[in-house]
């Protein structure tokens, strides 16, 4: 009996990176541009009230996410709109209310994603997101999630708007970035795990900087859509999205105990 229970495969507890993966977490990254800026400016709560109310509804997200010990769509995907959303509005909070320079933040925030890789690193002796079957590797993979969401809110602010490059440039040029990442690890065999942390790094600006061209107004450069209706269009997205995540996982899982056959591999 004790055998058959070693022998159990630990579920893993977040995604694998399949194309749907990259779609929704576009999708959630420009619904967290958007989004922190409807709360704090088009509801009049303000940078600080905005702030504490996020960080409360994350808490509520992650505690729903790590009672459930595996890939729940449905769960991950809240956990990751919501740290979205907390990571613009760390970023928005130091240099709005605090006065720190966006090179600042830009630099401060690399510095705590690579002290978490490195932390990361020392305990479990890898990076890899296929075997997050332990709290304390979802720990850490929260913390480089938030820090990823922070650093491209920074980065692409800075690109965007202190460079004055405006949003739909910026936008490109990450995306030029993700692409010689993928032309990176298809063609010249850069390592999975570097590739995937990069392109989840860079997404985030990519994301952000378009959802500021479709949500701000005519006179700051974007296409005037609000951040209502681009939130809205965003959210709605995601939820069809994580519907049929559901549905197709569910069916993968059926599929495995009738069958045997994986058709997730």
């Amino acid at each position: 009996m004790s055998s058959l229970k070693s022998s159990t495969p630990v579920p893993n507890r977040v995604p694998e990176v399949t194309v749907d993966f990259w779609i929704i977490k576009l999708l959630a990254v420009t619904m967290g541009e958007t989004a922190a800026d409807y709360l704090a400016v088009n509801l009049g709560l303000g940078l600080s009230m905005t702030s504490a109310i996020m960080c409360v509804l994350l808490a509520i997200a992650l505690v729903i996410q790590f009672a459930q010990k595996r890939y729940i769509p449905w769960a991950y995907w809240l956990a990751v709109v919501m740290i979205s959303v907390v990571g613009t509005l760390v970023s928005d909070n130091l240099v709005d209310n605090f006065g720190v320079a966006l090179e600042t933040t830009t630099i401060a925030f690399s510095i705590a994603l690579a002290v978490t890789f490195a932390a990361w690193y020392a305990n479990e002796k890898t990076l890899s997101i296929h075997t997050i079957f332990t709290t304390r590797r979802e720990i850490f993979y929260w913390f480089a999630i938030l820090f990823t969401f922070a650093l491209g809110t920074s980065s692409g602010d800075l690109v965007a708007e202190q460079f004055s490059l405006g949003y739909l440039t910026t936008g490109f040029i990450f995306a030029g970035i993700i692409g010689l990442i993928a032309i990176a690890y298809y063609l010249l065999r850069l390592n999975g795990i570097l590739a995937f942390w990069l392109a989840y790094i860079f997404t985030r600006p990519l994301g952000a900087s378009f959802g500021d061209l479709l949500s701000q107004p005519r006179e700051y450069g974007g296409l005037g859509f609000g951040t209502t209706v681009t939130s809205l269009l965003f959210l709605g997205a995601i939820v069809l999205i994580v519907i049929y995540m559901t549905f197709s996982r569910r069916r993968d899982e059926e599929d495995r105990l009738i069958t045997g056959v994986d058709r997730t591999r």
